[in-house]
C-alpha cells in the first residue's frame, strides 16, 4: 500500500496520458500506443504538432497555445512538450485527470546531463511537479543507425511491470532509457545515477548561399565521469535503466558547509 506520499499504479485499471518531445507523428509515440493500449484501461495522447526536441522544461508564455483533435483521446498542441502536459492536465483531461503520465519514448536516450535539456524529461517533470505520477521513457540510438524499435516491444511491458511493482514518492521522475541493440541482446536492467555528458560538443561554422555567416551546435557530447553505477554506463554495457529523478536543485551538502562557516541558518 502507497502512503498518501507515494504513489502506486495498477496499470490494468489506470487512465493513461502519453506525451512527448518528437510530436503527434512520432514513430515513438506510435510504438508507445499500440503496446500500452490493450494493457491500460484508457489511454489518451497529446504531443506537439512537431518535433520540440531539446526544449527541457520551456512553456509558451508569450503567444498562444492551440490544441487540434487528431483522433479519439488524441490531440496535437501547437506548441511545447511542457504545454502538452500542461493542456492534457488543465483542459482535454480536466474531467478525466490521469493516472500515469508517461513522455516518450523518445527517439534517442536522455541519460546523463541530456535531462536538463531534454523536452522528453522536461514533459514528464511538468506531470511530477503537478502532482501526478510521471515516467520518461527513451530508446537510445546511435545515429545514423535506425532506432531498435522492436527492443522497446519486446521490454516495455515487462520493465513497466517491474517499475509499478513499487510505491514511488511523488514528485519524482523514473527516467528510463533502453539500450541501442536488438531485443536479444538486451542484458537486464540496472537502477542507476545520472552520469556526466553534455550536448553541444562540436560547434560547425559554415556560410550560407548568400555568403552569411551561420553555425551549427551540434548533439555530439561531451563525456565527463561515467560512474560503473551510471545510466551511461548501463547503456554502454546493454542494460535498461532506470535513475529516478527529482528536481530540487539545492546542493545540500554544500548548503550545510556554507551555513558552519557562514554561522548563519
Amino acid at each position: 500500500m502507497a502512503s498518501a506520499a507515494e504513489w502506486r499504479v495498477d496499470l490494468a485499471d489506470a487512465r493513461v496520458l502519453l506525451v512527448n518531445d518528437d510530436g503527434i507523428a512520432a514513430p515513438g509515440l506510435e510504438v508507445l500506443e499500440r503496446l500500452l493500449r490493450p494493457l491500460v484501461r484508457e489511454l489518451w495522447s497529446i504531443a506537439p504538432e512537431r518535433e520540440q526536441s531539446g526544449t527541457g522544461h520551456a512553456f509558451s508564455l508569450h503567444q498562444p497555445v492551440r490544441l487540434r483533435t487528431a483522433g479519439e483521446r488524441r490531440f496535437a498542441v501547437e506548441g511545447l512538450p511542457t504545454d502538452a502536459t500542461i493542456m492534457a492536465l488543465g483542459v482535454a483531461m480536466v474531467e478525466t485527470p490521469p493516472d500515469l503520465v508517461i513522455s516518450g519514448i523518445n527517439r534517442g536516450a536522455n541519460i546523463g546531463d541530456d535531462v536538463t535539456y531534454s523536452g522528453t524529461v522536461g514533459a514528464a517533470m511538468e506531470a511530477a511537479l503537478s502532482g501526478y505520477p510521471a515516467i520518461a521513457l527513451s530508446l537510445n540510438r546511435t545515429p545514423p543507425n535506425e532506432a531498435h524499435w522492436a527492443t522497446v516491444e519486446a521490454h516495455l511491458a515487462p520493465t513497466l511491470d517491474w517499475l509499478l511493482a513499487e510505491a514511488w514518492p511523488r514528485g519524482s521522475i523514473l527516467n528510463v532509457n533502453f539500450p541501442d541493440v536488438t531485443p536479444g541482446e538486451v542484458k537486464g536492467r540496472r537502477l542507476t545515477r545520472l552520469g556526466r555528458r553534455k550536448p553541444g560538443g562540436e560547434i560547425i561554422a559554415r556560410v550560407d548561399p548568400a555568403g552569411r555567416p551561420y553555425h551549427w551546435i551540434s548533439s555530439k557530447r561531451i563525456v565527463g565521469e561515467v560512474a560503473p553505477d551510471s545510466d551511461i554506463r548501463a547503456a554502454e554495457e546493454g542494460y535498461i535503466s532506470m535513475t529516478p529523478l527529482t528536481f530540487d536543485l539545492t546542493d545540500e551538502a554544500l548548503l550545510a558547509r556554507a551555513r558552519a562557516r557562514m554561522k548563519t541558518p
